[in-house]
């Protein structure tokens, strides 16, 4: 099992180092380890001899002769044996480490030692274990990216799975929270640690072992735990160890338990999970020959199909970072983010060359879908073919994926986020969405997005076969899910209402009773959109609440859409969620605060530098709501979209909602804007269904009779269309640069 976080700590490398390299103290502040004592040996293993004769450990210790004031020198036992503060080559170590009840461990040795960058030990006794720290300088002067990861080996088979979901959650939880403490006391800062709510609820062992019993039932429900050869889980198991869990892992491992299975269809054809491991095999040795290598960032602006897909795979295999870009972009967006985010190189579609042109200058440019056949850079069948399909080396460390933020009230953001370490966030998601092994998924939501790429990435562990078309259209959407008998529909808000605008005897044409699952996120379900939905779909759909720096907050089911429209739902297995108010406080059920969350997917801050606040070890998500006495929750806005108008305090959305009820009204959003008077005042913006014209006058009315008078917008301003970005979200800044009311 190889578990890896990181962190970026404002100080030098030389600054880490004087924590990092002082092993002794980890108990200190390295959450989970509990021992980690010096111990003495005559003739240090490993010790190697330098240019000038002198042995490598007693070079990395010149300080040690100084004397303490017992007279003993520092790094001296008191029998006179070497036993530095600082880790140096050959030093040894009693290490233990707590895992559920017991500590686990034995004797170590330090067999790396190159301060301040490297240090790395392995076990001599005990456990089979590996750990290694890695510091390295971040573009940010003054910054330190670092590294902490630990292997451990554990048995096979059956047992060797429980071993790691019962271990591999809580070790990579206590090295998250090690690394925020190591931060919070080099920058002298209170600690914020994201992660340590989950473990630190005061869960006794008994509720642990529940917890984690109830994780493989989710698992062999769903057939992710299920009866496999042996030689095949045997080469499973040692893909994870060597690929880590990325998307190179999930597709290596795929070619083994399923390889002449489909894994992909696109406007292209089939390609089954051995073709695309070998095609993105021979991808990333073209793009290593290109000169992309581990830790490079690659930037892909490509729709849903192989391209995507592949380019995903092979920038994985590589140990390089993914840096996903919005298909909606305008071109000085692109420029901006490409700019900050620093990519060497850039995956496009032919269509976006031109949005491009500025962006991909003095960068490496390859086309994943064309549209013509006079290209100025490589394409990706050219790169297929020229590169082998024997495996990569696996990189040092596995690469992340950055996704951005929707950028609808400002500039986008890059929300970095490494693999999963564990299996709790696809456990997550199962544990209320019913999705199963081998099943089809049509992905129409963009895979760019957080929510369109969770579902790739859980589609993976299922080994579903993805169903992929580059532009979504409503009537073609539905062809897709009759043509291959699709089991689930990923989407956002958006696509749902522009399946249901579709004339009756349109979406009766096509047999989607083969839907198990509709997966809708990205953005929330306006008015009665979900109950509209299910009386004609059926009550398979499944409204997922979060955002790109939370990952997820909650799920809401049929049974809970049906009970309680509007409603967000409730928190999935392994997340938190609580209301505070402005001050920090806990408010009570029923009011209305800050929501705050926390669950394995946390993001690991913004590339560009900051994150989100933190309150008791929880995260925002941006967002206000309150949760009502059957603990469901509803999102009422944007924390920064609160509306003070005449001493009153209003959220547009609960205006939205009840506008979109109106029959008269195709598409609604609402934001604040300035007022002498009263200090701001809403305003409206309606597209009006195409065969009503509701006047103004009518559609206040309609709100004052559901809603207190001072939820009345002072004007409502009609629109052709409203502002939208790729997977739906309207773009209020846009609203907010009209000046004067549309004729």
């Amino acid at each position: 099992m190889r578990i890896e976080e990181q962190i970026e700590i404002e100080a030098s490398r030389e600054r880490v180092w004087e924590v990092v390299g002082r092993p002794a103290e980890y108990p200190r502040w390295l959450a989970g380890i509990t021992r980690f004592e010096p111990q003495t040996s005559a003739e240090p293993a490993h010790a190697e001899k330098d240019d000038a004769g002198k042995d490598n450990d007693t070079r990395k210790k010149k300080d040690a002769g100084k004397a303490d004031d017992d007279g003993t020198a520092e790094g001296e036992a008191a029998d006179g044996a070497p036993a530095s503060a600082e880790a140096a080559v050959g030093s040894r170590y009693s290490m233990l480490m707590h895992v559920g009840s017991a500590d686990v461990g034995g004797l170590i040795e330090v067999v790396e030692c190159d301060p301040p960058d490297e240090m790395a030990w392995t076990s001599i006794t005990g456990i089979d274990q590996r750990g290694r720290w890695r510091l390295r300088d971040c573009n940010e002067p003054g910054h330190t990216k670092v590294t902490l990861r630990l292997s451990y080996g554990s048995p096979g088979g059956l047992s060797g799975v429980l071993v790691d979901r019962l271990s591999a959650p809580e070790v990579s939880r206590n090295l998250r929270r090690g690394l925020r403490r190591l931060k919070a006391e080099i920058e002298e800062k209170p600690i914020e640690d994201g992660e340590a709510s989950l473990a630190e609820q005061g869960k006794g062992l008994a509720a642990s072992v529940v917890h984690e019993l109830g994780s493989l039932r989710v698992l062999i429900e769903a057939g992710v735990i299920r009866p496999i050869r042996p030689d095949k889980l045997a080469k499973a198991a040692m893909t994870l160890v060597r690929w880590g869990r990325s998307p190179a892992a999930g597709f290596i491992t795929g070619a083994v338990v399923h390889p002449d299975e489909t894994a992909v269809i696109d406007d292209l054809g089939t390609l089954t999970w051995r073709e695309i491991d070998q095609r993105s095999n021979a991808l990333a040795h073209s793009f290593s020959d290109a000169g992309i290598k581990e830790g490079d960032g690659v930037a892909i602006m490509c729709r849903n199909h192989r391209g995507f897909v592949e380019t995903t795979v092979a920038v994985a295999k590589l140990g390089a970072h993914a840096l996903y870009l919005n298909t909606a972009f305008a071109g000085p967006q692109l420029t901006e983010v490409v700019k900050r985010e620093k990519p060497v190189a850039i995956v496009y579609d032919e269509e976006f060359s031109e949005l491009l042109s500025d962006a991909a200058e003095r960068r490496k440019r390859f086309v994943a879908w064309q549209d013509s056949d006079r290209l100025d850079d490589p394409t990706l069948r050219e790169l297929i073919g020229a590169g082998s399909s024997e495996a990569p080396v696996p990189p040092e460390e596995v690469g992340k994926a950055i996704i951005l933020t929707s950028g609808t009230t400002g500039t986008p953001k890059g929300a970095n986020r490494s693999s999963p370490q564990s299996m709790d966030p696809a456990v997550s998601l199962l544990s209320k969405i019913p999705m199963r092994s081998g099943e089809t998924s049509h992905i129409a939501a963009p895979l760019f997005h957080s929510w369109g790429f969770a579902h790739f990435t859980i589609g993976m562990l299922l080994g579903t076969t993805f169903v992929l078309t580059r532009k979504f259209d409503p009537e073609d959407c539905l062809a897709q899910i009759q043509r291959h008998r699709a089991d689930h529909l990923v989407v956002v808000p958006v696509m749902m209402q522009r399946i249901l605008d579709l004339d009756e005897d349109i979406r009766a044409k096509y047999d989607t009773s083969s839907l198990k699952v509709v997966a809708a996120s990205g953005s929330a379900l306006p008015g009665d959109m979900a109950t509209e939905w299910m009386d004609y779909f059926g009550d398979t759909l499944y409204n997922l609440y979060g955002s790109t720096e939370v990952a997820w907050a909650t799920i809401a089911t049929p049974r809970e859409m049906r009970a309680a429209p509007g409603t967000a739902g409730r928190t999935p297995r392994g997340t938190i969620l609580k209301i505070y108010d402005d001050h920090g406080a806990e408010v009570a059920q029923g009011k209305t605060g800050r929501l705050f969350v926390g669950n394995d997917m946390l993001f690991e801050g913004y590339t560009g530098g900051g994150s989100k606040d933190f309150i008791d070890g929880l995260m925002a998500t941006g967002d206000v709501g309150r949760v009502d006495e059957a603990g469901r929750l509803f999102v009422e806005g944007r924390d920064d979209e609160m509306i003070v108008s005449g001493g009153e305090n209003l959220f547009p959305k609960e205006v939205e909602d009840t506008l979109a009820r109106h029959p008269g009204v195709a598409d609604v959003a609402a934001i604040g804007v300035d007022d002498e008077e009263f200090g701001q005042r809403l305003r409206a913006f309606v597209v009006a269904e195409k065969s009503k014209s509701p006047g103004e006058d009518e559609l206040k009315k309609h709100v004052k009779s559901n809603l207190a008078g001072f939820k009345v917008p002072r004007e409502i301003w009609f629109l052709d269309e409203l502002p939208r970005n790729a997977t739906g979200k309207v773009l209020k800044r846009e609203l907010k640069e009209i000046e004067k009311e549309p004729k």
